[in-house]
């Protein structure tokens, strides 16, 4: 096991990231977009499909969409509580019979047969965690699929918060939230934004290793007993165009889930969310917006890709 895979595991196992998950859809509108973006293209593309593996599934924010469809979804994840919320989630639904639940990490999926699932996914940036060996993971989640893979990773174009600390705070959509992401964004990070003036020789490291920290400065945090956040390696959207396509994908299709909702003010963001209708209309139009090949590296921090084996 990789010390990426270790510093993962301690930071997603904290009890907490479970109910920190599962609340971010009802919290963040950039989530809600997000989300919303993915679950239309998996439902668009579900012809054929009978099996599916959701690597990094988290609390099961898809895997339960596409178990409530008959697909039977194999939820694999890092995380025990993850695991658990799901497990409950999946039984609060009654989709658990559709479901089976595997507690690893991305790095080590070797027990997966060749093309054992119609379609893989992983979403949310699960392979962005495992650098060094993001491309290899990639790679194996390729072996295991065999008629579709769909997943997300980090955006290197898309990554503002070396230029704003407190770039969440329009995304908010109550502010008298308890959300402790939010909070600190209310409470210090618009104060931090106030004086901020970023590190350029930062901001050039960033775009040139894709690294959001320096790997020595999170491994240091975790081997002296912190809880850093994990590795994060950002892609560019024809690196990860590259690596599908070396892995025999065809068919590649990217975008860029909220890349329209960063021109967008906060406010105007928080009114359209208020109308049930005009959301939808909202909602709809983004998809549209944001699966545009140009947008693809400047979605709200994912590319996402989907492709045909």
């Amino acid at each position: 096991m990789s010390i990426s895979t270790e510093i993962s595991r301690r930071f997603w196992n904290l009890p907490q990231k479970a109910d920190e998950e599962t609340a971010r859809e009802h919290t963040f509108i950039d989530d809600i977009i997000a989300k919303a973006h993915i679950e239309r293209l998996l439902l668009e593309n579900l012809g054929g499909i009978s099996t599916a593996f959701d690597g990094g599934a988290g609390y099961g924010r898809f895997s339960l969409l596409l178990a409530a469809h008959d697909v039977h979804v194999t939820h694999f994840d890092i995380s025990l509580p993850m695991i658990e919320k799901a497990e409950e989630l999946a039984g609060e639904r009654g989709v658990a019979g559709n479901m089976t639940f595997i507690h690893g990490s991305l790095e080590d999926i070797g027990m997966f047969d060749d093309k054992q699932f119609d379609l893989v996914m992983s979403f949310d940036a699960p392979i962005s965690y495992t650098y060094p060996n993001h491309r290899a993971v990639m790679k194996n989640l390729m072996r295991i699929a065999d008629k579709r893979i769909c997943v997300s990773v980090y955006s290197r174009l898309a990554w503002t918060y070396h230029f704003d600390p407190a770039q969440k705070e329009k995304y908010i959509l109550d502010r008298a939230t308890r959300d402790a992401l939010a909070r600190w964004t209310l409470d210090h990070g618009l104060v931090q934004r106030a004086g901020h003036q970023p590190d350029m020789a930062d901001v050039r490291t960033f775009y040139e290793t894709g690294l959001m920290d320096p790997f020595e400065k999170t491994a240091w945090s975790f081997e002296t007993g912190g809880t850093p956040w994990p590795v994060s390696y950002a892609f560019m959207p024809d690196e990860l165009c590259g690596i599908l396509e070396s892995g025999g994908a065809k068919n590649i299709r990217l975008s860029g889930p909220g890349a329209l909702s960063r021109s967008i003010p906060g406010v105007v963001l928080q009114n359209i969310m208020s109308d049930d209708g005009l959301k939808r209309e909202f909602l709809n139009f983004c998809y549209e917006y944001d699966s545009n090949l140009h947008v693809a590296g400047m979605g709200k921090d994912n590319i996402v890709a989907i492709a045909d084996l």
